[in-house]
């Protein structure tokens, strides 16, 4: 098995969309007629959530005349935010065939599916025609991909020129050893963070020129407090990431937040102009 084999393994879930709908239905929703909201906490995978989605929309600059890529699209929360909140058109790719078929049904039951839409494929070698997009997204991704040059070529390939890309990563900015299980990967064998650095130069030598780095450590840790307060007194919300992450996800998010916490990693946002 290979890696990318590896890492669709590792995201597959089974019986994803049916645990979803049972969560919503559990607090009151409609299954036929939601919305992008509804959804965002169990489907913004990423430090950051739904409000790093927003920033991230924000700093593309998005418009309703744009068509934007999603690289690891997952289940389809940043998507279905771009759509509704800036009217664009998104396309999206991932290697998990469930998660593909998840952000697709979900979609439509949003009623978005004429503007989202989603593929089943690798990030290093897209179906998709030369400058065929206005903007790409790579969300929490890059920790599971070992080229990270071949990746950033093909998003060059596809980007129109002039156009932004936002990558918005887990990356070292400490040495040490990381803790396993993390969101990402069960074991090291799978992930693959490297260091704000090493992103700089690989874009570069794809063809981009990095105009903007953030680091997103006090945003998110500042998030994280607030839930954890909410939790506190209102109880652990029924829709939520572990239903994406299942029964490891309470020692996965320990991990990633503690290892935050200490400053080894942190959550950085490069946009990078073609």
């Amino acid at each position: 098995m290979n890696t990318e084999q590896e890492v669709a393994r590792h995201y597959t879930h089974g019986s994803l969309e049916q645990a979803i709908l049972a969560a919503l239905k559990g607090i009151g929703k409609d299954v036929d007629r939601l919305t992008p909201a509804d959804l965002s906490a169990a489907d913004e995978f990423h430090l950051g959530w739904r409000a790093m989605s927003v920033e991230i929309g924000k700093d593309l600059s998005l418009t309703p005349q744009m068509h934007v890529l999603d690289v690891g699209s997952g289940i389809g929360g940043p998507a279905r935010y771009f759509a509704e909140a800036h009217g664009c058109r998104v396309t999206g790719i991932d290697l998990t065939e469930e998660f593909v078929q998840v952000a697709g049904a979900l979609s439509r039951r949003c009623g978005l599916a004429g503007k989202v839409d989603f593929h089943t494929g690798s990030a290093l070698n897209m179906p998709f025609k030369d400058g065929t997009f206005d903007a790409a997204t790579l969300i929490h991704v890059g920790m599971n991909v070992a080229d990270k040059e071949q990746l950033f070529r093909d998003v060059r390939r596809v980007l129109k020129p002039g156009s932004r890309f936002c990558v918005y990563e887990v990356m070292q900015v400490q040495p040490g050893e990381l803790p396993y299980p993390m969101p990402w990967a069960q074991t090291s064998d799978t992930s693959f963070v490297r260091t704000p650095e090493e992103y700089r130069a690989l874009l570069g030598k794809a063809g981009f020129k990095v105009e903007t780095e953030t680091n997103r450590r006090d945003f998110v840790l500042e998030l994280a407090r607030k839930m954890r307060e909410k939790a506190a007194v209102e109880g652990a919300p029924p829709v939520s990431l572990h239903i994406l992450m299942g029964p490891a996800s309470r020692d996965r998010l320990a991990n990633v937040m503690a290892t935050l916490e200490k400053g080894m990693i942190a959550p950085i946002e490069m946009i990078a102009r073609a």
